[in-house]
């Protein structure tokens, strides 16, 4: 089947560059699936602020905070500081940068994440399903501005790729005295990666999306511990303990392992205004992804308000690697009864930065 990414031209389409000499189209294609071969190694995840409707909006400060079912993808130790019995589905979308083209029009490196999940959680019991796919462009040769032309520009070579995971999780947890608890999440993925090389002028994170690729299976681990002192919590995460990784041809996409520390001050109820608590999360690991690598810190704030019928939350992550675009995050709950809620989040940022949004039911009691 012909592959609608790969530009097809004809063996007599010839151009003149700019010395005068006479290069075929097909060159292109050559230093493209050239480029791939030297590139292959080259790994690209989802970060870390992918899944987590509170979580992102508190811009990500939540390692500290985790006391929901999503304990189980942000830090397993916090299953033992939450309800007896929670659950929650969510959805949502992350995108870095927010346009994934120039003023010129011409694309540029970028990924999307989109993710779906469901988890229940017990005290010291917690089972998760996360789905995640994240689409990218990487440039592979010449820049757009490398270029004489509109031509040049949407002839430079560049990879699409797909990343498919399903990760299947059981999160257990144990107290180890009366302030600290550890936890670990074990995890089956079953990952599908597929990558094609194009040419700028066709690409689009919508066709990396629409790639089919290999599926393989693997074991991973993460592992988490809180430590609490009255309003005083902290946490810190190491997830894929193990490394795993997906093929696909000469492609190779590694999860590498990320730790990540964070540090929450809660306070009590007054009046109508229940507990306020304020956060802060940084990441000790890089995060490889399409645009660079990535290594965020992030503060936070959620507050509760006329008896916990209405949550409110903001916080800002900023990468640490390279230039400062900080990229802000507000969320919101809504209780349509007794402990269950409507959660939701929005991510906004410069065009340089991410944009998402996200979307959660949670039950809890």
């Amino acid at each position: 089947m012909r592959n609608p990414l790969v530009r097809r031209v004809a063996p007599a389409g010839r151009r003149e560059n700019p010395h005068g000499l006479r290069i075929p189209r097909l060159c292109h294609g050559l230093l493209a699936a050239a480029l791939v071969v030297v590139s292959a190694t080259r790994a690209g995840a989802q970060i870390y602020e992918s899944v987590g409707i509170r979580a992102q909006g508190m811009g990500g400060a939540f390692v500290a905070v985790a006391d929901d079912a999503s304990a189980t993808w942000w830090n397993p130790a916090g299953l033992a500081g939450g309800a007896y019995v929670n659950a929650i589905i969510d959805w949502g979308t992350v995108q870095d940068p927010r346009v994934a083209t120039d003023a010129g029009g011409a694309v540029r490196p970028s990924w999307r994440s989109n993710s779906r999940g469901f988890a229940v959680a017990y005290p010291a019991l917690g089972l998760s399903y996360y789905r995640l796919q994240v689409s990218e462009i990487q440039s592979i040769g010449p820049t757009a501005g490398s270029g004489t032309g509109r031509q040049d520009q949407g002839l430079a070579p560049v990879r699409l790729r797909s990343l498919v995971l399903q990760q299947f999780g059981a999160t257990v947890g144990q107290s180890m005295g009366g302030h600290l608890v550890a936890g670990s999440t074990l995890k089956l993925i079953r990952g599908t990666l597929a990558s094609a090389t194009g040419v700028a002028g066709q690409a689009s994170l919508e066709r990396a999306g629409e790639l089919e690729g290999e599926t393989s299976t693997s074991v991973d681990l993460d592992v988490g511990v809180m430590a609490r002192f009255g309003g005083v919590r902290a946490g810190v995460v190491v997830k894929n303990i193990k490394q795993p990784a997906f093929t696909a041809g000469d492609d190779r996409v590694e999860l590498r392992r990320q730790a990540r520390a964070g540090l929450a001050v809660s306070s009590g109820s007054h009046g109508s205004m229940g507990p306020l608590t304020v956060a802060a999360d940084a990441d000790l690991t890089r995060t490889a992804t399409a645009t660079g690598d990535q290594r965020h810190i992030g503060s936070g704030a959620e507050v509760w308000l006329f008896g916990r019928s209405v949550g409110l939350r903001g916080g800002v992550s900023v990468n640490t690697i390279g230039d400062a675009k900080p990229t802000a995050g507000a969320g919101a709950s809504l209780a349509l009864r007794s402990g269950v809620y409507v959660d939701g989040q929005a991510t906004l940022g410069s065009d340089e930065e991410r944009r998402g949004w996200g979307l959660a039911l949670r039950v809890t009691f």
